[in-house]
């Protein structure tokens, strides 16, 4: 667990707090990973969320971490106006099989340092390490949401979020549905955010991940459907359960989307 924790602070680019505790028992039972920042853009964005999909011949992982703002190979950080250089890199590697040394010198070279100062971490989602570093998203989850609505992301200031942690899976596909589900059925996320009320109200109800047509079936079925290949599923669906918006120059909050513990249960074989 402590192994996944600190994977989780490094996908943050340590710009944020992540711990284990106690969560609403009619959600799920067990534990749920709890997640704060207050650089939300610079930690959620531009480092952790997953945005890398790295394919070298047989090999495949999905790349996180800081690693991506030194590559700066998507358009997200075009977007929010964010990239940088650096000696070194680090990255999270989601994936089962070790990287190659053609692979490290590949990802090293697109990060432009030397091979030898690339720190790669790399955990299959079906270890305890793993899962846990993956349910730890649910604030980027809802931020790369808003993102995908096209709103102002300089508006918010702080986040955070609580999610369940699934039981280890057995295989790394049952262990994708676990951890997407923790989030999408279970993930509740507060965000701190300046401006005018009328716009979070107008774009509060197409955050949650109910606003997606795929809403309440597990995950591991819609994977399926989408020939287990994440960059083809529907964008919408990708954000937590509940969201709450605080905001805090009007001193107004409003919530929007609701869990269903009844998914969680069946995903997670309670």
């Amino acid at each position: 667990m402590e192994a996944g924790r600190l994977l989780s602070v490094v996908a943050l680019a340590d710009l944020g707090r992540v711990e284990l505790v106690p969560g609403p028992a009619h959600v799920a039972s067990g534990p749920f990973v709890q997640v704060a920042t207050d650089q939300p853009v610079a930690g959620c964005m531009a480092s952790q969320y997953a945005g890398w999909e790295i394919r070298e011949g047989d090999f495949f992982a999905m790349g996180s971490g800081p690693m991506r703002a030194a590559a700066n190979r998507e358009k997200i950080f075009e977007d929010i106006g964010y990239a940088e250089k650096s000696d070194c890199a680090i990255g999270l590697l989601e994936t089962r099989t070790m990287p190659s040394v053609h692979v490290v010198n590949s990802l090293a070279a697109a990060c432009k340092v030397k091979a030898a100062d690339l720190v790669l971490l790399v955990a299959p989602t079906a270890s305890q390490a793993g899962t846990f570093q993956v349910v730890a998203r649910s604030v980027e989850t809802a931020l790369h949401k808003l993102y995908e609505l096209g709103f102002d992301l300089d508006r918010i200031e702080s986040g955070w979020g609580l999610a369940p942690l699934p039981p280890v899976a057995a295989d790394d596909l049952t262990a994708i549905g676990r951890t997407n589900d923790a989030i999408l059925y279970g993930g509740q996320v507060t965000l701190w955010i300046r401006g005018d009320d009328a716009s979070l109200e107008a774009i509060g109800p197409q955050i949650p991940s109910r606003s997606s047509d795929d809403y309440g079936q597990p995950f591991a079925k819609i994977f399926a459907r989408y020939d287990h290949n994440f960059y083809k599923i529907d964008r919408h669906l990708f954000s937590p359960a509940l969201v709450r918006l605080v905001n805090l120059d009007s001193g107004k909050s409003f919530s929007f989307g609701e869990c269903l513990p009844e998914v969680l249960q069946s995903s997670f074989g309670d």
